[in-house]
């Protein structure tokens, strides 16, 4: 593992949660999965996958948008993954 990875991984803070909410079946979230895990080797972080057909309430909200990635709670991005974005979201310093 680099300097760069070490530090990135020392720096991170315990306790975030990601959240893939994703439906089975669908290719582009088991895309983001393998990025989110791939971001894991990386950093610490906790990953939780919702199955939005488990819902109606997320059904209603992600049906078209899926996979939808949060960090705590927070959308960071849709239909495609953005690793630099959520690299990015969780090695920043909370408020």
């Amino acid at each position: 593992m680099s300097e760069e990875a070490q530090a990135a991984r020392a720096d991170a803070r315990e306790g975030r949660v990601v959240t893939l909410f994703s439906k089975p079946g669908c290719h582009l979230c088991e895309q983001a999965m393998a990025g989110l895990r791939r971001l894991r080797a990386e950093i610490c972080f906790e990953i939780q996958e919702r199955d939005i057909g488990s819902d109606e309430g997320l059904l209603r909200a992600y049906f078209d948008r899926i996979p939808v990635v949060t960090l705590d709670g927070i959308e960071l991005c849709d239909c495609v993954l953005d690793e630099e974005l959520v690299r990015d979201a969780l090695l920043a310093d909370r408020a």
